[in-house]
């Protein structure tokens, strides 16, 4: 039921533009397991082999943490509607920050977000589809504007404090480099 592929295929590209929502996971050696939804328009292919995601201030930042001492990632997209599928991104990310060089480049390919908190560089070494059979229908009624709302109201400068406050460690302690 599953195959395997070391790149991304067209079929693949077309299938996470209509996706409304992935999955994030990463680990370290030690503590927590973290897997993260993610939405808002927040995904760029960037070629067969690159993705890239806007990571959004949230009241943690596992991601980030667990990045800094493993590169390895897990993206992971599902249809719930539609014909099933399952596909999944396994590759080794690195973070921009907004006080990184690269930050301008690659915010100008999303949509601007308040929040915007760290992009996630993903290398890909293989993609994998699977029948995604027990996978139950949804319908996409939209996008929550509740964290945009949040960001806005609050400002670029009260965001920034809030990432000193709530996303400096990891649930298990490890530092997550917003603060470097």
């Amino acid at each position: 039921m599953a195959d395997r592929f070391s790149q991304l295929e067209k079929a693949h590209i077309d299938f996470i533009r209509e996706q409304h929502v992935f999955f994030v996971g990463t680990a370290v050696d030690e503590g927590s397991v973290n897997v993260s939804p993610k939405g808002m328009d927040s995904f760029r292919v960037i070629d067969e082999r690159t993705v890239v995601w806007l990571n959004l201030t949230g009241s943690g930042n596992e991601t980030a943490a667990h990045v800094r001492q493993n590169p390895r990632m897990t993206l992971m997209f599902c249809s719930f509607d539609k014909q099933p599928l399952i596909l999944r991104l396994y590759g080794n990310a690195r973070v921009i920050h907004p006080r990184d060089d690269e930050w301008p480049g690659w915010e100008q390919q999303f949509p601007i977000h308040e929040g915007a908190r760290q992009f996630f560089v993903v290398d890909l070494h293989l993609v994998q589809t699977s029948c995604g059979f027990a996978v139950p229908y949804y319908e996409y009624q939209g996008e929550r504007p509740t964290l945009s709302k949040w960001a806005v109201n609050r400002g670029r400068d009260e965001i920034e404090a809030y990432w000193l406050k709530k996303n400096t460690k990891s649930l298990d302690g490890f530092e997550t480099g917003i603060d470097d």
